[in-house]
């Protein structure tokens, strides 16, 4: 049966790998890649700093066509080459439908596809609509790091999407959290499928999702509640007078 979603899984190529002690293959996400089947809707990819979300989240994006350094298709700027070699060598399984909106969020580098949206409208000025009209009424440059997160997730995300968050969390308070919550699930009611790294408890309590938690052991499907992002905001916010006494002791 043909799958309707835009990937269905990714399949780590095992016999390209070069080294398994060299970096990528050596974190516990690549080691222990396999396949790995992806929801229809939400897929979130959590865990420790190290364990290599980001780098497989980074992976999945460039192996579709998105820049590294984040955007859709139609951005190719560069500032740092930073990225791995695992695009080159993992499979993704493409469904048959192909998606009308894609987008790849990389929060650490969200400022620098700003710059380039600036930067391309000027270069074409008089030419058509600005890009920059895609993301709302505000330059993405005069709002603060959260407010054009927002702005990207409310504006520019227009549905029947592929979209790759690495940590949109990063730079949303709680509340603009479950505003991206919700925000998601609107998409995903418009045929839109969603792969999400992240450390956000609020974030990651999305319903319609699979919940893969990365450790030195390995990757596994959880869930909500069995994620050690529930478990520990749950322990601190229940008790947090004595959690403050154990680690500041």
């Amino acid at each position: 049966m043909i799958s309707r979603q835009y990937i269905s899984h990714v399949e780590l190529k095992t016999d390209s790998i070069p080294c398994w002690n060299e970096f990528p293959f050596r974190l516990s996400a690549v080691r222990h890649l396999g396949t790995l089947e992806l929801h229809p809707a939400v897929t979130f990819l959590v865990g420790e700093n190290g364990t290599g979300k980001s780098t497989l989240l980074e992976a999945i994006a460039v192996a579709w066509g998105f820049n590294p350094e984040g955007g859709s298709k139609n951005f190719r700027f560069s500032t740092r080459r930073s990225h791995s070699v695992l695009n080159h060598h993992i499979r993704l399984a493409r469904g048959a439908r192909k998606p009308e909106d894609g987008y790849f969020l990389r929060a650490e580098s969200f400022f620098n596809v700003a710059t380039d949206i600036e930067k391309m409208d000027e270069e074409s000025s008089g030419l058509g609509r600005p890009i920059a009209d895609s993301y709302g009424s505000r330059p993405l440059h005069e709002q603060s790091h959260g407010e054009s997160f927002l702005a990207l997730v409310t504006e520019r995300f227009g549905g029947r999407g592929l979209y790759i968050l690495d940590e949109p969390e990063a730079a949303l308070s709680p509340g603009s959290q479950m505003a991206v919550l919700s925000r998601i699930h609107d998409l995903v009611k418009k045929d839109s499928q969603f792969i999400i790294a992240t450390h956000s408890p609020i974030i990651m309590a999305y319903p319609d999702s699979t919940i893969y938690q990365l450790s030195e052991e390995g990757m596994k499907a959880v869930d909500y509640t069995e994620t050690e992002h529930y478990a520990v905001a749950k322990s601190f916010l229940t008790d947090h007078g004595r959690m403050l006494e154990v680690l500041l002791k």
